[in-house]
């Protein structure tokens, strides 16, 4: 577990300096075999957002030695008045 925290951790550090987007490990804290993280980005054209998440994600991807990424969920919130 304190092997998964160290690595999840790095991962999470390394995307939001890269990408200034907020990410954080947000499920699966206990599990040893799983993470679960969050990635939110903000940005006044949708598109753009999706394609920040997409980048996100592939940078992840290509930085797990030893896992797959198992699932994936966007939700793109307009805003506006």
């Amino acid at each position: 577990l304190k092997d998964k925290r160290q690595t999840v951790r790095s991962l999470v550090q390394q995307a939001r300096n890269k990408f200034n987007a907020a990410v954080a490990e947000t499920g699966d804290l206990d599990d040893p075999r799983a993470a679960t993280i969050t990635v939110a980005v903000v940005s006044n054209s949708a598109p753009h957002a999706d394609e920040m998440l997409q980048t996100i994600l592939s940078f992840m991807e290509g930085r797990l030695a030893m896992g797959v990424v198992n699932e994936v969920g966007t939700e793109l919130i307009p805003l506006g008045g």
